[in-house]
């Protein structure tokens, strides 16, 4: 009884003893599971962490990309419209310069026209000048002056002393060449003056008138042509016959052509 005692005895120590060991080494393998978990979890929430950091710098990047987008579409909207006021300037400009070039061709042109006029009447008064010399002879009285030719001849060689409306018979050959002279050149105008020194411009007006009279009526001149005058020689008597260019006809051209 007493030795079976001691061996339930022994047998349960040792069984609690296995007990106990087994306990001990559930413990820790528990203890050890735990530190696994915990460092598992430790990692996961870091890689949380790192993830929710990550996100929330995407997040401002990303709000930052916008903005930088929304810059760039209104710098784009605005170089647009930049372009497409500088393409109507343009444009404009372009059309303006259009317009300038045509007005400064044709004012070239009338500009040509008023030149070639002004060069047309001096080769017109040289050919005047031509035929006065042939037609008057050499010795002829000629001058040119302002563009126009002036044919000239002392007063009493028309009428005695300068005196007097009816020219002399021998005058009436020199008439005639001056003639030759108008109708030779039919574009001119020709003043008739009588110049005298007696201050009467009545009757140097009336010698004029007479002798434009023969050139009309004797040798044919185109009235329209021809204008007398009277006026004061001062010191010298004369009466001289001019030619010009017709300014009038020439005014009239040059501003028909400024207002086209």
């Amino acid at each position: 009884m007493h030795i079976t005692m001691k061996r339930f005895f022994l047998s349960s120590a040792i069984f609690l003893l296995a007990l106990s060991s087994v306990q001990a080494q559930k413990k820790s393998e528990l203890i050890e599971q735990n530190q696994d978990l915990k460092y598992k979890l430790d990692s996961i929430s870091r890689m949380v962490s790192t993830s929710q950091r990550n996100e929330k710098l995407a997040n401002q990047r990303s709000e930052e990309y916008q903005s930088q987008v929304t810059e760039l579409q209104d710098a784009n909207a605005t170089l647009m419209k930049n372009l497409n006021s500088f393409a109507t300037l343009s444009s404009q400009n372009t059309e303006n310069i259009n317009k300038t070039l045509a007005t400064l061709e044709r004012k070239e042109k009338q500009l040509k026209g008023i030149t070639d006029a002004v060069s047309s009447n001096d080769s017109t008064a040289v050919v005047i000048l031509t035929h006065a010399k042939q037609a008057l002879g050499e010795n002829a009285k000629v001058s040119v002056s302002d563009g126009s030719v002036i044919i000239s001849e002392k007063l009493d060689f028309f009428f005695t002393d300068g005196v007097g409306l009816n020219p002399s018979s021998e005058s009436k050959g020199w008439i005639e060449n001056v003639a030759k002279v108008a109708n030779a050149n039919p574009k001119s105008v020709i003043t008739v003056a009588s110049l005298n020194i007696t201050g009467e411009m009545n009757i140097a007006l009336q010698q004029a008138a007479a002798i434009a009279s023969i050139l009309i009526k004797d040798f044919g001149v185109n009235g329209e042509r021809v204008i007398a005058v009277g006026q004061d020689g001062g010191l010298r008597e004369s009466l001289q016959i001019k030619f010009q260019p017709d300014y009038k006809a020439f005014y009239d051209m040059a501003k028909g052509d400024v207002k086209n």
